[in-house]
């Protein structure tokens, strides 16, 4: 049977196949397959990066898989987590030991098993993701041409990772033009590797970047031809070039002129802050527009591509990786085509290993076919024998990296999102070889699993990653592509290797999609343990201890001294800086290098840190975050990020804080006592203690209904109208302004309907926030909830709601000053301490409500029933304001700042960081200076991609001894003499440095200065260092504590010049 008669006719693309749909891609929603469901609880992070119509797409498109090596199960892993429909693998030939190097499906005992590499991993592959269908394409051998042509049929996209020939592959990607698919070639060839894509001659992209369209808030729109509109500047830059496209909503003037959001206009770019709607004459208008919101429109754009064929004879542009090496891939685009060349005459076999003759027989290939003089020196030629002597190795981080570029390039071609790589793009890491390729002896394969590695690098590099003990901090996506990626390179799978992993969180579904060492059956699991078994399932020789523990100060007992002191190093897979920075000090203390890298949707970054060489971490810091002025979030609101966080903070305070209160209440019987610390808050606190206890105390679940039907009478209507009291919509500032204007939007009540809908997301925000508020509150006092719709309707109908009243003499904030300051007065400043005692003596006593507690709920992004509350309640604050609402999906990502993730960014920022591993163990015969290092920065959307030398580490100068000493961030005056005297410190200063110490300190506290009593001083001057820190501090040290740090001030004993010096690190045990 052939490999098309394979395919089956219930397959879900061949009922959507995309040659059904116009240029490779759905030119619109109404084209796609309307019952494909997306799974948001498993790809809810993935769906921040692609969207919605794009996962649809992919879920109705079939990718074919030539090549089942290591960058073939890469790319297949990639795209099987992100969901398309179907993947077929076509791979007959028989598993190698170099195969080992990057498949991780894969083992030794496959090897020589008869079976191909396609059928060897379909099975594990088939487990990452229950909605993909993989199955086998098979054909007898890669060389039967007329059945790797039949099985391009009915694909989206062709992928070939193999060396298949030239005429084949030109053949393939004509086959692939006919049939509408995409065509894909890519190989890994040691540290090189080549990317080369035909999207056809027409293929519509709708969307170039994946960034957000520009937003921005009117300030004005003057009455003028063409309009005039200037943005408000405390927003930011509009963002928008000339030739743009804008809607425009909720727009306050031009006589409604710009009511229509549906409606499109072009801009003309004027400044910063300013831009002209070209062809829209607003002089005829009455008033100027003061207020509104603009959103940029993302249009399509149309891409041409070459065919393999063409691109061959004229490569046009090539994709740069590294500026520094400018000349680079039109020297690997000669090379490969040598190299193609050479195995086309040898049945497509590779040179071997350290084979100098094969390796010098492509360069001389090579030097036949440089028409433009591209080999032009020795570095060029040794690029080309490196290239050779390694083709046949398979490295995993090799892999890792060209699977994340081109797993992103076939959801491109299955989506139309984003724009792809046009022609080729060649990557290499030749920085990790060394100079000139090593002998066979060294780099002969020996059947093992790391031959090649061993193949690329030598047998030596090889012992040394066996022997690594490293330090692996999380195990989200980053650590599960990491420990991948180290068990096929072997690092710590020798007798003295050790991986330490810790991570506190345990599996949740949306884990899924990105963090393949996960299963279902994983769920609630630890993550830590989980990825070690998974890792050591894949290498068994590995040797990996799992902690659940967080690292900080709190933890330094257990990661203390002793256990950095046995690390070669440290690798972060953190999501947040405040934990990266602790860790790198830790790393500046003890000397270690540190890997770090991160991503953010398409978006990644990789940063080396080498001690002495590169600067530290921390030494380059993003600027804090702005945080939403007070007054903004309690009555001005104009953004929808402010009404979120406003919505926030009321489910922390109503659902999570007024729980702790009253449990607080009930179980201390001091209670009374613990208030007197918060005056400013104590009056609040004992209002809401006798509201939730006593008021409004629910005994049944209509209770909890009126309770909610209430509160959207007070937020949404009472305060509205109290504020609008005190502010009337046409009052005037002191300066003559309109007060209600700028970034102070008017809010207008709003009046309950249990049938609205909003305009903007669709929403019933309404009966959504009674539903939520009702049901949370019943959570909160154990009550059981409902859902159903017609019992609201019903209790709703008989709730009574009382008339309000603006009153006078209400204080409300204007400005931010005012609210800080009404924020330190509190309820407490208008109110006698005898009314709060009475309060609380009038509270029910703990003994009457023994047993009685209530269950506080802390906010869960991932929690449906949350997210309901906080979007109803965000879109009804953003109603009253007239500010555009969010669906339940986005307010998510904004209320839970959830960063975007997708595994194709995870794959590739992994694999370069772990070729910079390569080099920390150190390059065979080759000392690495900085500039052989790497930090990089990737975005797959665009694509782009660029590595860079690092930053070296900022130098302080001092005069020690009469020597100039430049010192950095990594150096300390490291003693190791035993736990000396006081005396003995102080005279070792004076004969090592030549300094005079005029004080020492340990933290906070002064242990020795040339000020204290004179008589103290010679009692600790005859104390032992540790005796002196612990006499003072109080404090023992731990048992793991080997180390000390004093920070001293000296001056030279010569010029009696201060002398600037870094810290002490002081070892007594």
């Amino acid at each position: 049977m052939s490999g098309h008669d394979r395919f089956t006719a219930g397959s879900r693309i061949l009922v959507f196949s995309r040659r059904n749909f116009s240029n490779r891609c759905f030119s619109s929603p109404n084209s796609l397959p309307q019952n494909l469901t997306v799974d948001e609880k498993l790809y809810s992070r993935q769906l921040y990066v692609m969207g919605h119509e794009a996962q649809r797409r992919m879920m109705a498109s079939r990718a074919v898989l030539i090549g089942m090596s290591g960058l073939g199960v890469e790319i297949a892993k990639n795209i099987i987590l992100a969901g398309i429909s179907s993947v077929s693998l076509c791979d007959p030939s028989p598993v190698t030991s170099f195969d080992l190097g990057g498949n991780f499906y894969l083992s030794a005992s496959d090897v020589g098993s008869g079976r191909g590499r396609a059928e060897s991993v379909r099975d594990k592959l088939a487990e990452l993701n229950e909605y993909v269908k993989v199955d086998l394409a098979y054909v007898d051998s890669l060389n039967d041409a007329v059945s790797l042509l039949n099985i391009v049929q009915g694909a989206s996209v062709v992928v070939v990772t193999i060396p298949l020939p030239t005429s084949l592959l030109c053949d393939i990607n004509d086959k692939c033009r006919a049939a509408g698919a995409c065509f894909i070639n890519t190989l890994s060839t040691g540290v090189f590797g080549t990317v080369f894509c035909d999207f056809g001659e027409s293929f519509v992209v709708s969307d170039k970047d994946g960034e957000n369209p520009a937003t921005s808030q009117v300030e004005t729109i003057l009455t003028s031809n063409p309009a005039t509109v200037k943005v408000l500047e405390d927003q930011g830059r509009h963002g928008l070039e000339t030739g743009d496209r804008v809607t425009f909503s909720k727009v306050r003037g031009l006589d409604g002129m710009l009511d229509d959001s549906k409606a499109t206009y072009v801009v003309k770019v004027t400044g910063p802050f300013t831009f002209e709607l070209v062809g829209v004459d607003c002089s005829n208008c009455s008033e100027p527009a003061t207020q509104g919101y603009i959103t940029q429109v993302k249009t399509p754009v149309t891409m041409s591509f070459k065919t393999y064929r063409e691109a061959l004879v004229d490569h046009g542009e090539l994709m740069m990786s590294d500026f520094a090496k400018f000349d680079r891939p039109p020297l690997l685009h000669l090379a490969y085509r040598a190299l193609a060349s050479y195995a086309e005459s040898r049945d497509m076999e590779y040179p071997n290993p350290g084979d100098m003759t094969a390796a010098n027989a492509v360069l001389e290939l090579a030097k036949s076919m440089d028409d433009e003089k591209i080999i032009n020196s020795s570095a060029a030629e040794r690029i080309i024998l490196h290239l050779a002597s390694g083709s046949r190795s398979i490295l995993s981080p090799m892999c890792a990296t060209l699977g994340g570029i081109v797993g992103q390039e076939v959801l491109k071609a299955c989506s139309g999102k984003f724009t792809p790589i046009n022609g080729f793009f060649y990557f290499d890491a030749d920085e990790c070889l060394p100079e000139s390729p090593l002998p066979y002896a060294e780099v002969s394969p020996c059947g093992s699993r790391y031959d090649s590695n061993i193949a690329v690098f030598g047998k030596d590099a090889q012992q040394n990653l066996l022997d690594l003990n490293y330090f692996l901090i999380g195990a989200g996506a980053i650590g599960c592509e990491m420990l991948k990626n180290w068990a096929l390179m072997g690092v710590a799978c020798g007798p003295k290797g050790k991986i330490h992993i810790t991570d506190m969180d345990r599996i949740e579904k949306s884990n899924l999609s990105r963090q393949f060492l996960f299963r279902n059956s994983d769920i609630n699991e630890f993550k830590s343990a989980t990825a070690a078994r998974a890792a050591q399932a894949m290498n068994k020789e590995m040797n990996i201890i799992p902690y659940q523990e967080k690292v900080g100060p709190e933890t330094e007992a257990l990661f203390g001294d002793d256990f950095y002191d046995k690390l070669s190093g440290v690798c972060t897979a953190l999501d947040n800086v405040e934990a990266r920075l602790y860790v790198d000090q830790r790393c500046l203390f003890y000397h270690l290098p540190m890997l770090e890298s991160g991503t953010l949707g398409t978006k990644g970054n990789t940063q080396v840190v080498i001690p002495h060489v590169t600067e530290n971490y921390g030494a380059t810091r993003d600027p804090p975050e702005k945080s939403i002025p007070v007054c903004t979030l309690k009555n001005f609101p104009n953004m929808i990020q402010h009404t979120l966080q406003w919505a926030r903070d009321w489910f922390e305070g109503e659902f999570k804080q007024s729980a702790e209160d009253v449990n607080s209440y009930l179980s201390n019987p001091n209670y009374a006592a613990t208030l007197s610390g918060q005056q400013n808050t104590k009056a609040e606190t004992v209002m809401n203690i006798r509201k939730t206890l006593v008021d409004e105390r629910p005994v049944s679940f209509e209770d909890c209904v009126v309770w909610a039907r209430l509160q959207f009478e007070k937020l949404f209507n009472n305060q509205i109208r109290q504020l609008l009291f005190n502010f009337p919509e046409d009052q005037i500032t002191s300066t003559g302004a309109k007060f209600w204007s700028g970034s102070k939007r008017c809010p207008k009540p709003l009046i309950f309907n249990l049938e609205d809908k909003c305009e903007d997301a669709k929403m019933r925000n309404h009966f959504d926030f009674i539903v939520a508020a009702a049901n949370l509150r019943a959570q909160m006092f154990g009550i059981k909830g409902r859902n159903d719709e017609r019992y609201f309707i019903e209790v709703l109908q008989n709730v009574i709601v009382p008339d309000f009243t603006p009153q006078d003499g209400v204080k409300i904030s204007s400005t931010d000053a005012e609210a800080k300051e009404d924020a330190n007065t509190g309820a407490s400043g208008e109110m006698m301490e005898s009314e709060v005692e009475a309060i609380l003596e009038g509270l029910p006593k703990p003994g009457e409500l023994a047993g009685f507690k209530l269950n506080p709920i802390e906010f869960d992004k991932d929690l449906d029933d949350h997210m309901l509350f906080v979007t109803a309640c965000s879109n009804l604050r953003a109603l009253n304001y007239s500010i555009p609402t969010e669906d339940t999906h986005r307010s998510r990502a904004i209320a839970g700042r959830i960063i975007p993730a997708i595994a194709t960014t995870t794959a590739l920022v992994t694999g370069l960081i772990c070729l910079e591993l390569y080099k920390i163990i150190g390059t065979s015969k080759k000392e690495l200076k900085i500039d052989a290092y790497k930090n990089g920065f990737v975005n797959l959307a665009i694509p782009f991609m660029t590595l860079s030398e690092p930053t070296p580490p900022a130098k302080t100068k001092a005069i020690v001894k009469g020597q100039e000493w430049n010192w950095t961030a990594w150096d300390c005056l490291d003693m190791n003499i035993g736990d000396i005297t006081l005396a003995e410190f102080i005279q070792y200063f004076e004969k090592e440095y030549n300094l005079d110490i005029s004080m020492i300190s340990h933290g906070v506290s002064i242990l020795f200065s040339f000020f204290a009593n004179k008589k103290k001083v010679e009692e600790r001057k005859k104390m032992k260092m540790s005796e002196v820190v612990t006499s003072i501090t109080k404090k023992e040290f731990p048992s793991n504590q080997l180390y000390i740090t004093f920070e001293i001030i000296a001056n030279d004993m010569d010029t009696d010049d201060e002398v600037e010096l870094p810290y002490v690190r002081y070892r007594f045990r």
